[in-house]
């Protein structure tokens, strides 16, 4: 390691600043670090442990960012190698020796995540998930958010200089999301550093496969805005040089900054994976000539920073430190099944129970639904300056020409004039790109505002999935409870366009109220629509919000505008039309031709059909549906949606299960016909619902 010096004026600083005191803590924590990286695969092999990862290689560069950025004042998002950083934060050997056994004491998770994922609210050391790249854009959002708080003025929430850490391996940067956050990050000059540890591989993937030329730093250069650096990560003054410059950038608001570190990857991915199965021996072996923990020793001695009886003793101290935490990780008891489901939803905030039931305050003309959403957006906005609404069209204009134009504001007006109303720091466009919405709606919320996101048709949810499934919905869970993301995700849904086509008549609400940790919501009434959007913006939990979009703007669905403290709870089913013979559970869109139908029963067959309006998908109103079940007898479930493995499945199963003996006929459902909806109107009207399919299928179980 070559002697560090660095020009401030006239007068040169040694080793860029740092002195013997913070070199020393420098090698305390490298040597820790690796210390518990070789407990852990002792204790791995000894199957006291079920999993292993190794941070061998990378400590130099993390010791480093860990000294240039500030605990509990800075925000980080961690890479699962980055166990040196989490260390120089403030976390112990004992929390990442509990979090390896699997204890109910571990600090970060309790047992419920593997090993190398680190959480500590009081450090800003933000929960991740084991799906690489997802927080790239958890970090944007999260500085989106501090930006926004610095602007309203907001000091008691924020320092007025924070910057946000996100870091991860090379491997990471093929993902898109990787790509959609630094083009957020760089647009909305977001004071996010980006540390990349280049070890060479994505488990066995070389650089050059993921990476065209196999340097993603030289894919950056050109980004405005965009501070790119590279640094010798083995080396922790040569990082500490490059990594303190990036945050001064930052810290000036000057835009995000990305540092490219060169790093080793000294053992194999995990202990699931045998590197010698796919790297050379002279590979590894050269590798090792560049390990950070002898070089920066060697340094000291050399440059009598410290003393060779000093260093062994530390050596000695922590040896005793990791043998001690060991002991008392292994001792810990592992966590309480009974606990498995806390966490799940918030235990602060029931959105289900009668805090959320209030009676309307009726004034006006009827509205149409997607009017009353708006005014219910409005409302909330007013009263609460932590909401923030954004998306694809979303704004009224994203240039200043608002003089002159009269704005768009959604694509179906839900959102219209509420930038004009609230300004530009809270309505503003995205760029189509899915992901990139909801994992910023994550950070955004996670940093304590509320943000409600809109993915402008939910046929192009999909690339947002990894996100929903595997983030948004887990947070909360994975952390214990130490962290969360309440925000709301608004999705227009559904066909019966005459003319959407395979792309924009998509229903699919099943695949996400399968997910536990998510709330899931569909209206069919203006008033409902309302009422039902208030409660999910004041509740603690992520809400997927389903518009369904043919009713927008129909006749029959519209109301008055019901006040702006108006809220319905979940899980709360609506009866729309009371009936003795058969029940006709259902919801969204299909809701009108149930009453169709039950209304032609009545007049034609003189029979009585309850229809009832589930309104909320996840939590749903079982209880209202054993009282119907109970009352009639005969059980319908319509949906939208496939058939076949459709939310009604679900519904009919749990019937049939626990309410068999008060049955007289099966139990039946109708839904589309297992085929992608066709522009022309015709097949369309084949594949989704009528009412004349409900008032068939109604005829044959009162028949039965």
């Amino acid at each position: 390691m070559p002697p560090h010096t660095l020009g401030v004026g006239p007068a040169v600083l040694p080793y860029a600043g740092l002195n013997a005191a913070d070199l020393a803590r420098m090698y305390r924590v490298m040597y820790l670090s690796r210390r518990i990286d070789e407990r852990q695969v002792q204790l791995k092999q000894q199957q006291k442990t079920f999993f292993q990862l190794s941070c061998a290689g990378h400590e130099a560069v993390l010791v480093a960012a860990g000294h240039a950025l500030k605990a509990g004042h800075d925000w980080f998002f961690p890479y699962y190698r980055d166990q040196a950083l989490a260390l120089m934060l403030g976390t112990s050997a004992l929390d990442a020796l509990l979090e390896a056994v699997g204890a109910g004491a571990g600090p970060f998770s309790g047992g419920r995540q593997m090993p190398g994922h680190w959480a500590n609210p009081a450090l800003h050391l933000v929960s991740r998930s084991s799906a690489t790249g997802m927080h790239f854009l958890h970090a944007v959002g999260c500085a989106e958010a501090i930006l926004y708080l610095e602007r309203q003025g907001r000091i008691a929430d924020v320092h007025g200089d924070e910057v946000v850490c996100v870091s991860s391996g090379e491997g990471a940067t093929s993902e898109g999301e990787f790509w959609e956050a630094v083009c957020a990050a760089a647009t909305r000059r977001a004071p996010v550093l980006f540390l990349i540890e280049d070890n060479g591989y994505a488990i066995s993937v070389p650089a050059e496969v993921q990476t065209p030329g196999g340097n993603i730093s030289k894919l950056l250069d050109g980004i405005p805005h965009l501070l790119v650096s590279t640094c010798d990560g083995t080396d922790p003054i040569d990082s500490y040089t490059v990594l303190a410059d990036a945050v001064r950038y930052c810290r000036a608001r000057t835009g995000p900054a990305l540092v490219h570190a060169r790093v080793i990857r000294a053992h194999s991915h995990s202990n699931s994976d045998d590197h010698r199965l796919y790297r050379p021996a002279e590979e590894r072996e050269s590798d090792l000539l560049l390990d950070p923990i002898p070089r920066f020793r060697n340094f000291l001695l050399a440059e009598r920073i410290v003393g060779e009886s000093h260093l062994d003793r530390l050596e000695h101290e922590i040896e005793q430190e990791v043998a001690e935490a060991s002991e008392r990780a292994l001792a810990a008891p592992p966590p309480d099944p009974v606990t498995l489901t806390i966490h799940v939803y918030s235990s602060d905030i029931d959105p289900t129970s009668d805090a959320f039931s209030t009676a309307p305050r009726v004034d006006g003309d009827p509205r149409t639904m997607v009017e009353l959403i708006n005014a219910c957006l409005s409302d909330e906005m007013e009263r609460d300056n932590r909401i923030v609404v954004f998306g694809e069209d979303v704004a009224d204009a994203s240039r200043d020409v608002l003089e002159c134009v009269k704005g768009k504001g959604g694509v179906f007006k839900a959102t219209a004039g509420l930038q004009r109303r609230f300004g530009n720091n809270r309505v503003w466009n995205a760029p189509i790109a899915e992901a990139g919405i909801v994992g910023r709606a994550i950070g955004l919320a996670l940093r304590g505002l509320k943000p409600v996101a809109e993915v402008q048709f939910f046929d192009y949810i999909w690339p947002a999935m990894m996100q929903i499934r595997d983030e948004m919905a887990t947070l909360r869970w994975r952390s214990k409870g130490q962290f969360k993301c309440p925000l709301v995700l608004r999705a227009p849904i559904g066909g019966y366009l005459t003319g959407g086509g395979p792309y924009h008549s998509q229903s699919g609400e099943v695949t996400f109220t399968h997910i536990p940790g998510l709330r899931v919501v569909m209206p069919s009434t203006a008033l409902d629509a309302n009422g039902l959007l208030r409660t999910a913006l004041r509740s603690d939990d992520p809400v997927l919000f389903l518009e369904p979009k043919h009713l927008y703007r129909q006749v029959h669905n519209r109301a008055p505008y019901p006040g702006p403290d108006y809220m319905i709870p979940f899980g709360k089913a609506n009866v729309v039309r009371e009936g003795d013979d058969l029940t006709i559970v259902t919801y969204g869109t299909t809701v009108i031709r149930a009453v169709q139908a039950a209304a032609t029963l009545a007049a034609e067959d003189r029979r009585s059909a309850e229809v009832l309006d589930l309104r909320s998908l996840n939590p749903y109103d079982w209880p209202a549906i054993v009282r119907s079940v109970r009352k009639t007898s005969r059980v319908l479930v319509v949906h939208e949606d496939w058939l076949s493995w459709g939310y009604g499945a679900e519904i009919a199963a749990r019937i049939g299960d626990e309410l068999f003996e008060h049955l007289d006929a099966p139990v039946r459902r109708v839904g589309a016909v297992d085929v992608f909806c066709g522009y022309n109107p015709a097949l369309e009207d084949h594949t989704l619902p009528q009412t004349a399919d409900i008032r068939a299928a109604s005829r044959a179980l009162l028949a039965f």
